[in-house]
């Protein structure tokens, strides 16, 4: 269980807790879930500059954010001022996250926090976090350990201080016939090289350097001791990264699982509204992508009377946020799922038929193309319209080929406006970070074209986009459109897989 974090409004509370816990080595999806419930929680967060920010995403916006990173040869918040400053947030009053890179304890400098809390009297609790030592190598295809090559594995700093050299024992190293682990080591990575060579370790002893370790835009040299230190410099490999020494490295190659995802570095923008996103991000980011976040709109539920449910035989609802805002509607008066009893519900796809679900519902009705002018066909096709008994909601200034199509038949239909979609202003955007950007909605378009500093050559951009509305509009931009070949998000990461297939063959 995750300790309860008191709010302010606590008058028992008199000092804080602080919680050190081990954001893991990048990857989001390695972060524990404690650490993952604690954060969703957060009063202040003091960070390091390694976490990523699919894991920031989870900090409420009402938290107050303390950044303390360091780069390599660079610490402009000392560590004795980071002591400081969590002993000064818990006697605030305030429950204290201080959020680590990797495990907290292995090299981390966690230990040293704790003695400045203990020392001040402070409460805190550790929450451990997956550690790149060995997180990173398995990315990489490397098993830390096989017993068919070694039977150890060893996690050494090749950090040292300005104008001294690494006091480390090579000979001890060698003589352990094991995986060798350097955190920290890449500035250092020829002289820990060379040491183990005058030690006495092989020549062609196999290693490796991973850069950027369980992110998308993760890199590796596999090579021998001999020849790993020219390479890196040769291919400039920068920090974050860290050095495996040991015969397990020659597995890589053969055990890389990670670099075969279909959309292992791929930079994708995610314009989708914030509550809708988190699942296509996170299969985005499950395939390999390098995933960015940034919502071009906001959903806002508009005061509505609800009309009298049992005057209408039929409902149609033409979003998953349209299901959500018309039982939001409906709970706000004290009604629920019962209310809809006797109504044949109309949607226009998958998904939104998946979000009537959780209300305890099933479709009566999907269209086989989902798109409101075949939504309105095959309805039209059913002939079970009675006069003035079919009820449509959905959003304020939706595409009006539904209601066009209808009302051209002679159909007597009820529309009410459930929610409005509001432009989020935001730092402008340069489609030119981005491999492909991805649009749900035309006013997803419209608020991304909006965001983008003028003037901008949009034909630059290639937009996936999930209906032909929507690529409509995105093509009177002028950017590159391809469309999924269903309206759901699925389709839209298969659509994207392909189109790097594609781009990786030549085609």
């Amino acid at each position: 269980m995750v300790d309860r974090l008191v709010t302010e409004q606590d008058p028992k509370r008199i000092t804080g807790k602080v919680f050190l816990v081990g954001a893991g080595p990048g990857d989001p999806g390695l972060l524990t879930v404690k650490a993952a419930a604690l954060l969703r929680q957060a009063e202040v967060v003091v960070l390091d500059r390694l976490v990523d920010t699919g894991i920031l995403e989870l900090i409420p916006p009402t938290a107050e954010r303390v950044d303390v990173g360091k780069n390599a040869g660079s610490h402009p918040v000392p560590q004795e001022r980071i002591n400081q400053i969590l002993v000064e947030l818990a006697r605030s009053g305030r429950q204290v996250i201080r959020l680590k890179g990797g495990d907290s304890f292995l090299f981390g400098r966690g230990g040293e926090e704790l003695e400045a809390l203990i020392a001040n009297g402070i409460p805190f609790e550790v929450v451990p976090g997956v550690t790149s030592a060995l997180a990173v190598p398995a990315y990489a295809g490397i098993p830390v350990t096989h017993r068919d090559y070694c039977s150890s594995v060893h996690m050494i700093t090749g950090h040292k201080r300005s104008d001294q050299p690494l006091d480390l024992d090579y000979d001890a190293l060698v003589r352990l016939n094991g995986t060798l682990v350097f955190l920290m080591s890449l500035a250092t990575v020829g002289e820990i090289m060379d040491g183990l060579l005058n030690a006495g370790m092989p020549l062609d002893m196999p290693s490796a350097v991973i850069e950027h370790g369980t992110r998308p835009e993760q890199r590796k040299i596999v090579a021998t001791i001999a020849t790993l230190a020219a390479q890196v410099a040769e291919l400039n490999f920068q920090s974050p990264a860290l050095i495996v020494v040991g015969r397990v490295c020659s597995l890589s190659d053969k055990m890389d699982w990670f670099s075969q995802l279909p959309l292992k570095g791929v930079r994708i923008l995610v314009t989708r509204p914030q509550a809708q996103a988190a699942a296509f991000v996170s299969r985005l980011r499950e395939l390999g992508a390098a995933v960015t976040p940034i919502p071009s709109i906001e959903i806002r539920n508009l005061a509505l009377d609800l009309p009298n449910l049992s005057h209408y035989n039929t409902l149609v609802l033409t979003s998953v946020t349209g299901v959500h805002s018309f039982f939001n509607h409906l709970m706000a008066i004290g009604l629920d799922s019962r209310s809809v009893a006797g109504l044949k519900i109309a949607v226009i796809g998958s998904e939104t038929a998946k979000a009537l679900q959780t209300y305890g519902l099933k479709a009566d009705f999907v269209p086989t193309i989902y798109n409101g002018g075949d939504l309105a066909d095959q309805l039209l096709a059913q002939d079970q319209f009675e006069p003035g008994r079919l009820l449509i909601a959905r959003a304020r200034d939706s595409d009006p080929q539904l209601t066009d199509r209808l009302r051209d038949a002679g159909i007597d239909f009820t529309e009410i406006s459930l929610y409005e979609t509001v432009r989020i202003a935001h730092v402008p955007i340069d489609p030119g970070d981005f491999d492909y950007v991805t649009f749900t909605s035309a006013s997803c378009v419209t608020s991304f074209a909006q965001g983008v500093v003028a003037p901008y050559d949009f034909s630059r951009v290639t937009a996936v986009c999930i209906g032909q509305q929507t690529a409509k509009k995105a093509a009177s931009s002028g950017m590159k459109i391809r469309i999924s070949d269903q309206a759901t998000t699925a389709s839209m990461a298969e659509l994207l897989c392909a189109l790097v297939n594609e781009a990786s063959q030549g085609v």
